[in-house]
């Protein structure tokens, strides 16, 4: 079998990303004009929120919507029981069907992002990502809100999650701006400093 070169690998990553996103813009953007006809928007960004944690937290599910060897039944049993669990808006439900009948469920965390940025933008809302090493409490949520909202003299949402390899402390992306307070990015400096002393 021949291994393509590297640049050519390059080429291909970055195709197959930019037609990802864009699929997952689309889907997004019929899933936020459904709701919003409805008036349902605030139950189907619940609705997705839910199932993006689940994907999140659940890896067996991850793989299962992932995987290309799944069949189409078998993508759409799985959502509809995890849709019926969290207890999913009629609107969600169908739409999740589609996304199994047309082999798109491994899309389902990006086209989350995509509908998040559109919710936002209509609700004139700046998105901040939050990554920290574990899960921050209400508390600790509101205290940085507080920060950032004074910061940018906006009202910012912010997307937590969770990543253990971090260590201890956070990330916040903002836009292009981008806070790294991770011990794990500490612990990097500090490596990068002691060498100098070898």
């Amino acid at each position: 079998m021949r291994v393509p070169p590297a640049a050519e690998d390059g080429v291909r990553l970055s195709a197959t990303t930019a037609t990802s996103s864009g699929m997952a813009a689309r889907y997004a953007h019929a899933i936020f004009e459904l709701a919003n006809e409805n008036g349902e928007l605030d139950r189907v960004a619940s609705d997705l929120d839910q199932l993006d944690l689940s994907v999140a937290e659940t890896p067996d599910l991850a793989r299962l919507i992932a995987s290309p060897v799944v069949s189409r039944e078998q993508h759409a049993s799985a959502v509809a029981a995890l849709a019926n669990q969290l207890n999913s808006s009629e609107t969600t439900r169908k739409f999740l069907s589609v996304l199994a009948a047309k082999r798109r469920l491994f899309a389902l965390p990006s086209i989350v992002a995509a509908f998040r940025t559109r919710l936002a933008e209509q609700r004139g809302e700046v998105t901040a990502e939050v990554v920290s090493a574990k899960e921050l409490d209400p508390k600790q949520v509101a205290s940085l809100q507080d920060a950032v909202n004074a910061h940018t003299g906006k009202t910012v949402r912010l997307a937590t999650k969770v990543d253990p390899s971090l260590l201890g402390g956070l990330v916040l992306t903002l836009g292009s701006l981008q806070v790294d307070a991770s011990l794990k990015r500490k612990l990097q400096q500090l490596d990068v400093a002691m060498r100098g002393f070898s």
